[in-house]
């Protein structure tokens, strides 16, 4: 009896081999044939798996899906259409989420720390000298300078005078949410960190980086730009935490 079940298994083994190359498409197999013990032939049906359908495929469960949020988009919809007074703490509410910048930086660290890095399969570089670590350059001075205008002159950060053509370099390592110009404080970059506070390097002269790109702690981000007839630079540099910006001062040295 032994003998027979290893000579169906090796005839199923066959089979199986056979029909994945020639009929790839078909849910059958054709069957395997073997005896009895009262020598009558019978057959022996292997499925082919489907590889079209994703094994973690649930159609009724993605149409649920499809079906809530375009039920949560239309509730949102009649919210705001409705001038009926009950529904003004939701439309604030709503209308906060909708303006409050997202946490890319955060998620990004999240995913990294539960995950590993999205390539982790692939060998990373293998360098002698690595840029920087994270505890070497946390929360670092961008750029060396003097103090030309405090924290109390705009509420937001300060301007240093450096040397012309110094580079700038990230406090700590992020997320670029921002990188153009801003009307006050000319060509800037703003980068995301994972603890949800950002830094601004504004009156940059050049910039090299670019939205949603991560940069490291002590990325170069570009130089400073010119300050008084050319002899030296200014730089413009904030931190904001949460929605409140912070006097840089008290959180670095920069003298």
């Amino acid at each position: 009896m032994s003998r027979r079940a290893n000579d169906i298994r090796k005839q199923i083994a066959k089979r199986r081999k056979l029909n994945y190359s020639s009929r790839e498409n078909s849910f059958f197999q054709e069957p395997a044939v073997f005896r009895d013990e009262d020598g009558i032939e019978k057959s022996v049906y292997e499925s082919v798996p489907d590889e079209s359908i994703h094994p973690l495929w649930n159609r009724n469960l993605f149409l649920l899906k499809i079906l809530c949020s375009a039920a949560l988009v239309l509730l949102v919809a009649i919210i705001f259409k409705s001038p009926s007074p009950a529904f003004e703490q939701v439309r604030s509410s709503v209308k906060a989420s909708m303006e409050k910048e997202f946490q890319f930086a955060a998620v990004s660290n999240w995913y990294e720390g539960k995950f590993g890095k999205p390539l982790a399969l692939l060998p990373e570089k293998n360098t002698e000298n690595p840029v920087h670590s994270s505890e070497q350059v946390d929360y670092a001075v961008p750029v060396s300078g003097k103090i030309l205008a405090q924290f109390s002159d705009d509420g937001r950060g300060i301007i240093l005078e450096t040397g012309t053509g110094a580079e700038v370099k990230t406090m700590t390592g992020g997320i670029v949410v921002f990188a153009g110009n801003k009307e006050d404080i000319g060509h800037t970059v703003i980068i995301q960190h994972p603890d949800q506070s950002e830094s601004w390097y504004g009156k940059l002269d050049a910039i090299s980086v670019k939205p949603r790109e991560k940069v490291e702690a002590g990325k170069i981000i570009g130089t400073v730009s010119s300050g008084k007839e050319g002899k030296v630079g200014e730089f413009y540099f904030a931190i904001k935490q949460e929605n409140e910006f912070i006097d840089p001062i008290q959180v670095m040295n920069f003298e």
